[in-house]
Order: C-alpha cells, then structure tokens, then sequence
C-alpha cells in the first residue's frame, strides 16, 4: 500500500473513532430530547472524551502507524489536540452551568456526588498535563520526571473521565453507547498495555552490547551497538531508534538516529550522540561489551523512499548523524545520483565528520557546502546562517525537483524552511525532522 493512501486511511479511521459516538447517537433512538444547549454541551464532552483517550495513539510508536506519519509531525499534533481536548472538556461544564446554573455546585469536590468530583478532577489533571508539557523547561522539570508524572496524570483524567461519564448514565444507559465507548476503552486500554509491558518484554529479549564509542568533534560520540543473541532489525538511512541503558521497565530512554550504513550485515546499529543534557552527558561513560537497550527503527525520514531523486540534504550541527547515514549507505551502494548537502556549524573546529565527509567528496557525487557561523579569518566558503542567497548559489539547477531532507534545531528547521520555500520547492519535496519531540 503506497504511503499517502495508508496515511488517508489512518485518518480515516482515527476520525471515525473520535466522531463515531455522536454519529450513534443522531442515527439511534435515544432519550427524549433536552435543551439544546444541554445537548451541545453532552456532544462537546463525547468528543473531548474521545480525543482523550484517543491521545494515546500519536506517542505510542506503534509501528504500523509511524509509517505513515513522522515522528516529529505525531508529537506535535499530539501537543496541539492536547490542548483543544481541554478546551472542549472545560467547554462541556461552562454550557451545563449556562443552561443551569445550579449546575455550578457540582464543581464543589466536597459536597458534589462522586461523578461529578470525578469530572471536576480529570479537568485538574488536564490542566497539570497541559501546564507541565507547554513549560517543562520553564519550571526546570527534568524530563524523565516529567514523563513520569505526564504518565500518570494522563491514566488518571483518562481513567475520572470515563468513570464520569458511565456514571451520569443519560445516553450511556444505551446499549450502543456503551458497546461503543467499551470497545474505545478497549482500545485505549491495548495500546496503554502494548507501551507498557509488551514493548518492554520485547527490548529485554533483544539486547544489544556496545563495540565501540568513539570521541567526535563538537562533544560528540559515535556510538555502535550489536545484537545480543539475536538478528536486530534492519532498517532504512534516515531512520531513528530510542535507545537506553537501563531497563526497560523504568521507560528512561531517548530518540537517536541512525549515524551507520544501514545495508550492514553484522546487524549493527550506530548513533552519533551529542553531549546536550542529562542522558547524553553521561554517553562518554559507557563501556565496551555494556548492555542497551534498543528500540526501532522508526521515522519517516529515510532514504530508501526516494532512490531515483537527485537529494539535498541540509542539516546544523548533530543534525548531520542520519545525513552522515545516508551519505555512507549511498557510497557503499556505489550511488552516481547528484548529492548537495549544506551543512551549518558554528566554527571549522566543530564539524562533525569534517574528514570523513571529504572522502565521501571523492566516492560520491556529491557538492559539499560548509558554512559557519564563525569562520576562520582565511575562510572563503559560505558564511553565517543557511539562507535563500546560499541555497541559490549553491543548488543545482533542477533544485526543484530533488528531494530535501532537513535536520536540525526547531529555528532552523523554521528559518531554512521558509527559504527553501521563497525559491519555489514545492513542500512535499522537503522532508524535515527535529531534535526534540517532547
């Protein structure tokens, strides 16, 4: 199945899942008929409930639906419908108390009954969801903390809101409803398994053992992994893998890509890791033969998709490791497509793979732009940030029909976005991945 339609048909169906309860409920019979602005405010909280449950779905890494969706794209869809799912839970109490305001004492969690403390709750811990991701590194939350706490505020509003909702017992007192929002809850409760205890069993049944860590320019390791006892998973240039090592069930790990030639045989997985915060710190102290966990491969973001296009790459910084991927897989293929890749750095010091991707000059017919922030006072390349005026002096004349893959920082994912637009590539030509998904 080509790519574009698995994306429709997943869209497809995660808005049926998020509407199908209110489509019931217009084609069934169902109670007599209350206020309108009652039953707008009902529909507003099957929704919201529905896109509660059903933000499970973007983070899971559920391999059959990354395919279809980039990681970065799914988390910040995941952020934004966050967001509107409150906005709709707060908007079913507001209507209530406009019809009624009687209504308005159920806030009360002392004196309220118990389904309607279970609601004012769930809101509470939205909130503390809300609040917690949008400024986590505002309020100095280390993020495996805040993941922990984002877990189990997010099981807890799911968890009051269904106990909420059952427990009004209007339209739920129909057998559709209910079948419907069990078999929902179903769902939400396979997926919240699978995160939990499958995809963990898996990990630790397929270890892998550090062969080598080596030092890099700019702070960076390049770090290669084996599998233990097993084959590994093949996987595409481009891709990713998050990867820890300590156990699995602690849920302590953190996205990588694949810095390797991805037509190895041996099996072998390899990261170049950039000394940025708590867990990369501590990446120089690894040992040889030490156990990591490894789980992949993930990403959109990948070469084989796209054999016959001429490529660009852009990338700043340790946003080279996955184009540092691509580039060794395509030389190991003996490739003779036409290769651009700009590449950002702050000074001549701090390029990653500087040597490395001067050999790959000679095996590749590639055109290797540098271009630094800080140049050398004897520095005749390009300078500064990547902008339209570098693209256009450096991209080959079919620019517009290559295919672009991006990798860096949030602003310069932006920023170079913008110019690659302002000299008319069209956007399904470019293919953009970010540091930071959380």
């Amino acid at each position: 199945m080509k790519k574009k339609t698995l994306t429709y048909l997943w869209i497809a169906i995660y808005f049926l899942m998020v509407f199908l309860p209110l489509v019931l409920l217009m084609i069934f019979p169902r109670p007599d008929g209350r206020e309108f602005l009652r039953e707008i405010a009902v529909a507003l909280g099957f929704l919201a409930m529905a896109l509660l449950g059903l933000q499970t779905i973007p983070t899971s890494r559920l391999k059959f639906f990354t395919k279809a969706f980039p990681m970065d794209t799914l988390y910040t869809v995941h952020h934004k419908l966050s967001i509107f799912t409150f906005i709709l839970a707060v908007a079913h109490p507001a209507l209530l108390i406009l019809n009624n305001p009687v209504v308005l004492r159920l806030l009360n969690i002392f004196t309220a009954p118990w389904r309607a403390r279970a609601a004012t709750l769930s809101l509470v811990a939205m909130l503390v969801l809300i609040i917690t991701s949008v400024w986590r590194k505002q309020i100095k939350l280390e993020y495996h903390t805040w993941r922990w706490g984002h877990d189990a505020a997010s099981f807890l509003a799911i968890g009051l809101a269904l106990f909420h909702m059952f427990k009004v017992n209007h339209y739920m007192a129909l057998t559709y409803q209910r079948v419907i929002w069990l078999v929902l809850t179903g769902i939400w409760a396979a997926i919240i398994l699978y995160i939990r205890v499958a995809r963990p069993i898996i990990m630790i049944n397929h270890p892998y053992k550090v062969v080598s860590l080596e030092q890099e320019r700019g702070q960076c390791w390049s770090l290669t992994l084996k599998p233990d006892g097993h084959k590994g998973f093949e996987f595409q240039a481009g891709q990713f893998a998050w990867i820890t090592p300590d156990s699995p069930w602690i849920f302590k790990e953190n996205p990588f890509s694949f810095s390797n030639n991805a037509d190895n045989k041996e099996g072998l997985v390899g990261f170049t890791i950039k000394e940025l915060g708590d867990f990369t710190a501590n990446i120089k102290n690894l040992e040889v033969g030490q156990t990591i966990y490894v789980d992949g491969p993930y990403g959109t973001f990948n070469l084989d998709d796209y054999q016959e296009d001429d490529l660009v790459f852009i990338a700043g910084g340790i946003g080279s490791a996955p184009v540092i991927g691509m580039l060794r897989t395509l030389a190991d293929r003996g490739s003779t497509k036409q290769v651009t890749f700009l590449y950002g750095n702050p000074t001549w010091d701090t390029i990653i793979y500087r040597e490395e991707l001067a050999e790959l000059e000679k095996r590749l017919n590639l055109n290797l732009v540098h271009v630094l922030e800080k140049p050398p006072a004897d520095w005749e390349g390009e300078k500064g940030f990547i902008t339209a005026d570098i693209l256009k002096r450096n991209l080959p004349e079919n620019h517009k029909d290559a295919t672009y893959f991006m990798c860096g920082p949030l602003p310069m994912v932006e920023a170079v976005g913008g110019a690659i637009r302002n000299i008319d590539v069209p956007a399904s030509h470019l293919y953009t991945e970010q540091y930071e998904m959380a």
